[in-house]
Order: C-alpha cells, then structure tokens, then sequence
C-alpha cells in the first residue's frame, strides 16, 4: 500500500467531498487532477476522466479496474462516483474496487507526513480520520498503519482498522488510547475545539490516496463487478429540519460558553 507510483493500469476517483479527485496509472506512471466537487461532479466528472485517459493515452478497456471513494460522504457525491463507476465498467466489461473514503484520508496523511520528512516509512502510525458530514456531525474512524520491510529495500505495510466507521457530534469522538495519533481529514474548520484535541493536519481522500491503496486492496479479492459499485451510507438521513438546526446552533453555542477562558 505504501508504494507512490502502483504498477498496473487504473482510474481513481473521489467525489465524497466538496473537492473533485482524478488520478489514473499506467506502469508506475501518475496522473492527477483536481478539480471542484459538490454539484458540478456531476457534469464535470465524465469528460474529465475521458481528457485524462486520453493524456495517459489509455483506452478506457485497458484498465485493470476502476478504483473510487465508496463513502461516506456526500449523499450527491458518492451516487454521482457510483453512476459513473457503473456505467464506465460496465461499458468496458471492467470490475470496480471500492475503497472507504476515511481509510483514503488516512493514506493520504501518513503520504503527505512521509513526504514531508515528519515521519518515517517505516514507522507505524495511527491516524483519527475525520470528515465533516455537515449536520453538526462529523464521519470518523481509527486506522493503524503496520510497517514491514520488503526484499527490494522499500517500506512497505498494510493498514488496519482499529475502530469501525462512525457519525457522530463532534464531542463523541474519542482518540484511541496508548501512543501518539494523528487526526486527520477536512472537520477541523467547522468543529475546532469540540473535535479531540492533538497533532492534526488537513487531509481529502485524493485519488492519489485510491491508487496507492488499491493494489493492497486488489490482491484482497475486494475488486467487484461493476453493478456492485454501491455507496457506503452510514447514516440515512440528508438534512436537518429548521428547528433541528436551531437546537444544535443552541447546543454549540453552550458548550462554547461553558469551555474556561
């Protein structure tokens, strides 16, 4: 899972969020793309994929799969991701490889802290994945990152889950017990000091995160043909009612209160 540049040939896509994340591989080679999310992933997504394929010159039904963000996340999002999924699939005979979102955000943290120089490859890490679900709550889940050494000399892991996904207030949330965490995901500006507090930083499920998580997932046997491409709802409801918004306004304006100064 660790490696940046996956071999074979894939499409990745994630439109969970508010952000549009494109990416397809070829032979260890990347391409990637972001674009905005939220609405207009509906009409934008199709012919992005197409001018990306064609770029990696490509023909969609050389794909090994189609990779993309399951959820949770927008309700929009993850049917527009699904619909897209299906129909690209479908149409090249391709299976599809759906990945949870949270576990992305993950991927994509521990990458970019690598990157960074913040942490070493090798080094295990757990990571507090957190997503704003809107609605005052927030999709949230605990991953642990196992690292193993490989005859090639490159770190190499696996992730494991170490709390199951989640949605929940803010103040329900809880980091894991016994060592160091990392949070991480895109909650931080709206929920701030009702999140747990620790070292944190800003991480999407990107594509890139999908490519890098998708040969692990692969050799798994997670791949699924193309009407199996669903979205991972882990809550039913879409809005809050006017009066339901008031209340929470209400509640997070006395929890502020009641923090020291």
């Amino acid at each position: 899972m660790s490696a940046p540049s996956p071999t074979g040939r894939w499409l990745a896509f994630d439109t969970s969020t508010d952000v549009l994340s494109l990416a397809v591989a070829r032979d260890g080679q990347v391409w990637t793309q972001t674009l905005p999310g939220g609405a207009q992933a509906s009409s934008g997504l199709i012919p992005a994929v197409l001018a990306m394929l064609a770029e990696a010159d490509m023909p969609l039904a050389s794909l090994d799969a189609i990779v993309f963000g399951r959820g949770p996340g927008s309700f929009t999002g993850l049917r527009t991701a699904c619909a897209v999924a299906q129909g690209l699939a479908f149409g090249a005979d391709l299976p599809v490889l759906p990945v949870d979102t949270l576990l992305a955000v993950a991927e994509e943290a521990r990458f970019e802290k690598c990157q960074a120089g913040h942490i070493q490859p090798d080094a295990p890490l757990t990571v507090l994945a957190l997503l704003d679900a809107r609605m005052d709550e927030v999709y949230s889940a605990v991953y642990r990152w196992e690292p193993a050494s490989c005859a090639d000399g490159q770190a190499q892991g696996q992730w494991q889950t170490v709390s199951p996904l989640q949605v929940s207030a803010p103040e329900k949330i809880h980091s894991p017990q016994g060592g160091a965490v990392l949070l991480a995901g895109n909650a931080f500006a709206a929920y701030g000091e009702r999140l747990p507090q620790g070292a944190h930083g800003v991480a999407l499920p990107t594509a890139a995160a999908l490519l890098r998580l998708a040969p692990a997932l692969w050799a798994q046997g997670l791949a699924v043909p193309a009407d199996q491409a669903m979205p991972l709802y882990i809550r039913d409801k879409v809005a809050n009612t006017t009066a339901e918004r008031e209340a929470m306004k209400a509640q997070a304006a006395s929890v502020k209160a009641d923090k020291p100064a």
